[in-house]
């Protein structure tokens, strides 16, 4: 075999994420997994709940709300009352499955983008021939800020990234692995403001006042830190992509030479398809400008607010869509590949056919996630976590260190960052609070642990999403697609996050440097 045929010998690195593949995926197929999971969860419940174990905490209240002291019990899920829910209420715990109707609706727009090849045009227009890097490095920064639009960011992260990478004649895979992690590891960072930070503030002022534990509270908070963390997430997040995923699924992209180029050329007719979908994406993002920020806009709350929660923000799935919807009409009629309405429908379904494996897998991930928070096993294991946390008696660095971790790993079995957070922050607001550490540094901590696990939790709701997304755009019809396949993948981001993620609160926390406007790290003395 001569020297340029022969295969490349992988670094240990790689060997090692093959090695967690290869073992991910000798479980059974997610479907049954998840069935599996399922009478794992009865069991526990069945043998705990008979036991008597059951928790007592202060739980915090929203939006500032007073908090009250909380008993929760492992419910015996193997009852008639309980079991009766499963069955009687079956329909509606698939079709309430919250990223169901999300990534149905997405898909659809966003197949009709790619199916009318306005994707392919505009990344042929636009990145074609830049340096692999920039590609990436533009899909971490959209990513990590896309929890502007809320879980609805999370899907539309990697399913554009698929479509990116795979216009760029490259591995789709690469974009559905680069977008999951941005848009989950980096989920609490932003540029800007989003509903998050008013929630999570919400939450933590309610566990201060609990306790008369001085200092501002407000959503702008953690906002110098999350501005920073946006930057340190993007540049990880490529970094990763480059050195690591891309090596693994054996595309080093680089960039085409000035043949390859010319080939790919945009036409006349595909530019001004690109025009006129420019012009109706403009023009539908001004219509929906007008109907949110004047006041008592279409889009506003009754009480004239944008955030922490208004119709705008409760519409960004349906707002996204018809921007998808609008631009790629816009482009198939402007590039001629739209000839007549029913050309649109077809589209949306040819876009809609490669998701059908998700709708199964569905159905088991739901009815498990159903079983697993009505057993309370998750709240059980979050407090006595916490519980061990506080008998360590660590100090400084040390404990925000230990905090991170402690949620972080909590992060892999309670997947809502808000539900955390009521459980951990009467406990850690007031205990760090004693040590001096303001309750805008513990919210920021919690934050940096609640994002760098989100991409590898099992128990998320968006892993059979992924799942699907993989299998939609797997490039061998034989390649397995598993649990072991994502987790594989997604394994070094999450490592890399975790690390200078809490290397950067480290830090800020040394330099002493205030973690938004008015909101120092330590309690004003008095």
């Amino acid at each position: 075999m001569s020297e340029t045929s022969a295969p490349k010998k992988r670094g240990l690195l790689l060997r090692f994420i093959k090695g967690v593949e290869i073992v991910g995926n000798k479980l059974p197929h997610p479907f049954w997994l998840f069935v599996i999971l399922s009478g794992i969860i009865l069991a526990l419940s069945w043998w705990l709940g008979n036991a008597g174990m059951s928790v007592k905490y202060m739980a915090a209240g929203r939006g500032g709300a007073e908090g009250k002291e909380t008993i929760v019990s492992v419910v015996n899920l193997l009852t008639y009352k309980s079991m009766r829910v499963v069955f009687t209420d079956l329909l509606k715990i698939y079709s309430s499955f919250p990223p169901l109707g999300l990534i149905i609706v997405m898909t659809l727009g966003i197949g009709l983008l790619e199916q009318s090849g306005m994707i392919s045009a505009l990344m042929r227009k636009t990145i074609l021939g830049a340096p692999s890097y920039l590609v990436t490095f533009a899909l971490a920064i959209v990513g990590i800020n896309a929890n502007l639009a809320s879980d609805a960011g999370i899907i539309f992260t990697p399913m554009i990234g698929a479509a990116i990478f795979k216009a760029l004649g490259r591995n789709p895979w690469i974009g559905i692995t680069a977008g999951y992690a941005a848009a989950q590891g980096g989920f609490t960072a932003n540029f800007f403001i989003a509903g998050t930070d008013a929630l999570l503030a919400g939450i933590t002022e309610s566990a201060a006042k609990g306790m008369n534990i001085p200092g501002p509270i407000h959503p702008l908070m953690n906002w110098y830190l999350m501005i920073v963390a946006t930057v340190v997430v993007a540049f990880v997040t490529t970094f990763v992509t480059e050195k690591i995923t891309c090596k693994y699924l054996g595309d080093e992209g680089g960039t085409m030479d000035a043949t390859e180029l010319e080939k790919h050329r945009v036409t006349d007719v595909e530019n001004r398809g690109l025009r006129w979908s420019l012009y109706a994406g403009l023009g539908y993002i001004l219509l929906i400008v007008a109907l949110t920020f004047p006041q008592g806009a279409y889009f506003r709350a009754d009480n004239g607010n944008i955030l922490p929660s208004s119709p705008f923000l409760s519409s960004i799935a349906g707002i996204l869509f018809c921007l998808f919807f609008v631009m790629g009409v816009a482009y198939g009629y402007g590039a001629k590949v739209i000839k007549e309405g029913s050309d649109i429908p077809k589209m949306m379904e040819r876009g809609l056919k490669g998701g059908i494996s998700f709708l199964v897998v569905v159905l088991p991930a739901a009815i498990f996630i159903h079983l697993f928070n009505a057993s309370n096993l998750a709240t059980i294991l979050a407090v006595n976590g916490a519980d061990w946390l506080k008998s360590m008696n660590l100090t400084g660095s040390k404990l925000i260190v230990a905090f991170v971790l402690l949620t972080t790993t909590i992060n892999l079995f309670i997947s809502s960052g808000s539900a955390k957070w009521l459980i951990l922050a009467p406990i850690f607001v007031p205990m760090l609070g004693m040590m001096g550490f303001s309750p805008a540094l513990t919210q920021a901590a919690y934050r940096v642990g609640d994002s760098c696990t989100n991409n590898i939790a099992p128990l998320s709701y968006y892993v059979p999403v992924m799942l699907g997304f993989y299998e939609q755009y797997k490039q061998d019809a034989e390649q397995e697609v598993g649990i072991g396949t994502l987790i594989s993948l997604q394994l070094p981001f999450s490592v890399m996050y975790l690390i200078l993620f809490t290397a950067l609160l480290v830090f800020w926390f040394t330099m002493g440097w205030p973690l938004g406007p008015g909101a120092d790290l330590h309690i004003p003395m008095p």
